[in-house]
């Protein structure tokens, strides 16, 4: 997730897979950092989407042949944008409490920053560092990054719009959201169901938070696993 590292609200549900002889790569991510806020954003998103590549290659050097690519919050939303653009050979996707909604983001702010750095890439300047507000489940913070890397990320109608991404998608597709998660009251709608439907896919509801959603979601994605190989 964002601002997180390997392990973190996903290590109970690594170590439960592991224990079901899945093989479990975690990268770390451009937008890794510590209590939920990244260190930089220095890398363009599209670039950072690279560390699932060499991550896809490690399970294959292991011997993997079916090929899951999950993750939470930010991570998510990650899964979803990569598999979207690069979709061969994927045995599936999971989303597990997505998060960071930039078409959502209407915090004037936010708004604010968006435009100003839309007008330095527009001036050749992307390359500009500056510290720039950000979000993380309601809370505000500022980020160090170059405009173009945090342009990135932000732009509603950027990569990492889920939507948009989501509507890309024919692979099985796990959703997964807490009842508690602030995402929740948007429905299947918001994203599930933009993806193009599948016998294998599943939009699954729990009992639990944005953090603690891939905790509480082990059954069910060991289950979905199963689905998968069946």
């Amino acid at each position: 997730g964002k601002g997180g590292q390997p392990g973190g609200p996903i290590g109970s549900l690594a170590a439960a897979l592991e224990s079901e002889g899945v093989k479990v790569v975690m990268p770390v991510m451009a937008w890794s950092g510590s209590r939920g806020q990244p260190s930089s954003y220095n890398v363009p998103y599209s670039q950072a989407l690279n560390a699932i590549d060499t991550a896809v290659a490690k399970l294959r050097a292991r011997g993997a042949t079916k090929i899951v690519i999950a993750g939470q919050s930010l991570g998510a939303n990650a899964a979803i944008a990569y598999a979207a653009r690069k979709p061969s050979g994927l045995a599936g996707i999971a989303a597990l409490a997505p998060g960071h909604t930039p078409d959502r983001m209407r915090r004037p702010e936010m708004l604010a920053a968006v435009m100003r750095a839309r007008d330095l890439v527009a001036q050749g300047q992307g390359k500009a560092s500056d510290l720039w507000p950000d979000l993380n489940q309601g809370r505000v913070f500022t980020v160090n990054g170059t405009a173009a890397a945090y342009l990135s990320f932000v732009d509603q109608d950027g990569l990492a719009a889920m939507p948009k991404n989501a509507a890309r998608l024919s692979l099985p597709f796990l959703y997964v959201i807490g009842k508690d998660d602030p995402l929740y009251a948007y429905g299947r709608s918001y994203i599930f169901d933009h993806a193009r439907a599948h016998g294998k896919s599943r939009y699954v509801e729990i009992d639990a938070g944005h953090l603690n959603t891939p905790d509480k979601a082990k059954s069910h994605f060991i289950a979905w696993l199963k689905l998968l190989g069946s």
